[in-house]
């Protein structure tokens, strides 16, 4: 099976051309040693299948980061049968660059190039035909986005993988040509592969050439004794990078042709007037994701709930009653999760059920699998709907182009913090789910902001952690009086967010100082997403949350209902309002005090191990939080609570009930939730992403330390207002601690 190589600078439509490809052929694994996504997957459209490797988005083939290193030594070492260089032809000039390098090596290369639409709209054009005769390597215009000219491109690819192909430099009208070709011949006669590639970065001095060829690097040397640019001096590195550039300026003004002035602003760099304005970029911002969150998650729809009677709803006495509307409009998102639960897996269940209890089985066996593993199935993917529309409009902000220009704006604000703009997008993925939030931190070049964003990411409450969130907000506003439990709901949302920043500020100025990494990043033009992408993308995140549910989540659930179920002479309880006399809850009443500095410990009654039950059974998976309190109610109600209805409103209304706990106790307890170590799932790809096992351990012993004392305080301050002045105290002395004593130590460095 031949093989292609995709290779192209970051946000050049190399990943859309990819995914159109190879479609449900693609998979995602690391590449060897690294922590870095490999993309592979099969073309099924030529002759034979095509294995098509994505490499990573790179500038250059120079060794500054592991991107462009893995990038390297795949097409060096792995000789693909041609490389197809993906080239944004919206910004040529900036793209070629890396095509340059490219050509230095004995490979087949087809230069793909992409968004050619984009430039026929805006009434440029690109002579394709003579920008070919000038690289010497086959031109293709595409639209990976409107799937024009990729049978094209890849049956040029097809034929150029017949031959073979040696490596030509723009360099040779440089006054350096004479020296790359010496190089060249030397490396030749020892007989190293791609010799033009590897003399072109001897004169480069690319560190990892000198290592590997000494004996050539020597020539280099002798030759830079006797040399001496006017512009440059001796510094080869910026000669050869000269070099390049003035290539591609000769060439580009020929090839591309603008409509009317040069100055006149394209459709993007309008929008971007206001998009990334410096003082109504974040505003903005902020408002499309409250836009999000209130189609995805509002009960009362562009706030039209005051127009209609509390019991309006025109579906009643039908299947829908109460699934679009309740006193007014459900926003789309509630709609659908309404429809999801009360008509779909209502009925699903409901029949499954009925059917198990027909056959007359053993109460054990009854009890497992409708209570524990249908119970606990139906609690979990009860949120499914509104998990994978907020990964919808994800996709859709970050493949029209918005969110590249979002990490832009947000970087001057970053680096206050100590980080750079790249953190954003790991951190707002984290709204989803902390396992691929946690994988895109990939992109993070230093190893400090790497582990500080990871450490933060579960501070961004996932969609596994939206149940609690409504369950509790939800009781707690029916316990209160207060009308909505929106305001409760977006505080712990704000609460996560700030806790983060603190995180980071306190992480970046003591144990993770360092120097914030440049950030560079190519901002494409705006479009409309692909379809297609963006249902590859849902059907990743589908993938991984079905998974979840139906390994660890299906686990736990049964450990749950076994555990609350029996008891230590392993004989089944009688009934679940006996539950107090199960395993599970000794094992709750032995941890219950460990919690009592965060309300829901030994304060309460002996039935309050139930809290404390929940809030371990959320270090399984946020998910389980929900199906447990479910389960437990029954020690107040005398039978399994079904959440799938209410999303477990009713059974954390009968624990409030039967334990007493306060609320300043329940928000702590979202709080703890929230903070704490995240599902086993997230914490297992913390610990492959993670610098260090040391890394790893301090990041679980962060994750408990924060939970424990912001939960606590919430709970002590709640229920002793006067206890903040206490904490606003100690916090401002340890700030003003540690900004004393990096000063000292800065004023001691520069004396030194």
């Amino acid at each position: 099976m031949k093989k292609f190589a995709l290779a192209g600078n970051p946000n050049c439509g190399k990943t859309t051309l990819f995914n159109l490809l190879t479609g449900s052929t693609a998979y995602v694994g690391n590449w060897p040693g690294v922590t870095v996504d490999k993309r592979e997957g099969t073309y099924k459209k030529l002759g034979e299948p095509v294995k098509i490797v994505d490499l990573p988005g790179i500038y250059s083939l120079s060794p500054y980061t592991p991107e462009e290193v893995i990038s390297r030594n795949f097409i060096l070492d792995e000789k693909p049968d041609c490389v197809i260089n993906v080239v944004d032809a919206t910004n040529l000039e900036r793209n070629l660059y890396l095509t340059t390098q490219l050509l230095e090596i004995d490979v087949p290369v087809v230069i793909a190039l992409n968004m050619i639409d984009a430039v026929e709209k805006a009434g440029d054009k690109i002579d394709a035909h003579t920008l070919e005769k000038k690289l010497g390597v086959p031109v293709v215009t595409v639209s990976a986005l409107k799937n024009t000219g990729v049978a094209e491109l890849m049956k040029r690819g097809w034929e150029a993988a017949k031959n073979t192909r040696k490596g030509v430099t723009v360099l040779k009208d440089t006054p350096l040509a004479h020296l790359v070709n010496d190089v060249k011949i030397a490396l030749e006669g020892k007989g190293v592969d791609n010799p033009l590639f590897h003399a072109v970065k001897l004169v480069e001095k690319d560190e990892i050439e000198v290592k590997d060829h000494a004996d050539a690097e020597k020539m280099v040397d002798d030759f830079k004794q006797t040399f001496k640019d006017d512009t440059f001096g001796g510094d080869f590195e910026a000669l050869v990078a000269d070099g390049r550039y003035k290539y591609i300026s000769q060439n580009f003004s020929v090839v591309y042709t603008r409509k009317g002035e040069k100055n006149v602003l394209s459709r993007s760099d309008k929008a971007d007037r206001v998009l990334t304005h410096r003082i109504w970029s974040i505003p903005i911002f902020l408002l499309i994701l409250f836009a999000i969150f209130h189609v995805t998650f509002s009960e009362n729809f562009l706030f039209l709930g005051g127009l209609f009677p509390e019991d309006w709803d025109p579906c009643a006495g039908t299947a829908f009653e109460g699934v679009l509307f309740g006193g007014g409009i459900f926003s789309p998102g509630v709609m659908i999760f309404n429809t999801w639960n009360d008509v779909i897996l209502a009925n699903l269940f409901g029949w499954i059920g009925k059917g198990l209890e027909a056959t007359g089985m053993a109460a054990w066996a009854f009890g497992l699998l409708n209570d524990g593993i249908l119970g606990g199935l139906s609690a979990v993917l009860s949120f499914l709907p509104q998990i994978l529309i907020l990964f919808l409009f994800f996709s859709i902000l970050e493949d029209s182009g918005y969110m590249a220009r979002v990490a832009f704006i947000l970087d001057r604000i970053f680096r206050k913090f100590g980080l750079s703009g790249r953190a954003f997008m790991p951190m707002i993925m984290g709204f989803g789910c902390s396992v691929p939030a946690m994988v895109n931190t990939r992109t993070l070049a230093d190893d400090n902001e790497r582990t500080a964003t990871i450490r933060v990411i579960p501070f961004f409450s996932c969609g596994a952690k939206l149940p609690i969130l409504t369950a509790i907000a939800g009781a707690i506003a029916l316990s209160s009086g207060l009308s909505s439990p929106d305001l409760i709901t977006y505080s712990m949302y704000l609460l996560g967010i700030v806790v983060a920043i603190a995180s980071v500020l306190l992480m970046r100025n003591t144990t993770m100082k360092g120097d914030i990494p440049p950030f560079i990043m190519e901002l494409p033009a705006y479009h409309a997403p692909r379809f297609s992408s963006l249902m590859i993308h849902l059907w990743d995140k589908l993938k991984h949350f079905v998974k979840k549910a139906f390994t660890i989540i299906l686990a736990s659930v049964i450990v749950i209902w076994f555990l609350s179920n029996f008891t230590w002479n392993w004989t089944m309880i009688d009934g679940e309002e006996h539950m107090n006399q199960s395993i599970l809850a000794s094992l709750g009443q032995f941890v219950q005090p460990l919690f009592t500095p965060l309300g829901f410990g030994s304060q309460l009654n002996s039935y309050g191990w139930v809290f404390a039950v929940a809030a371990v059974t959320g270090l399984l998976a946020k998910e389980d939080v929900i199906g447990t309190f479910g389960t437990l109610a029954a020690v107040f109600v005398g039978t399994v609570i079904d959440t799938e209805a209410d999303g477990g409103l009713a059974a954390v209304q009968a624990m409030i009930g039967g334990t007493g706990i306060t609320i300043p106790a329940l928000i702590a307890f979202i709080a703890f939730n929230m903070l704490t170590i995240p599902c086993f799932a997230a914490v297992a790809t913390a610990k492959a992403e993670l610098p260090s096992k040391k890394a790893f351990r301090w990041t679980l012993l962060f994750w408990i330390v924060t939970s424990y004392l912001v939960s606590a305080a919430i709970y002590i301050i709640g229920s002793w207002w006067w206890t903040s002045f206490i904490f606003a105290a100690a916090l401002a002395a340890a700030a003003a601690g540690i900004v004393l004593y990096n000063r000292n130590k800065r004023l001691k460095s520069q004396k030194v």
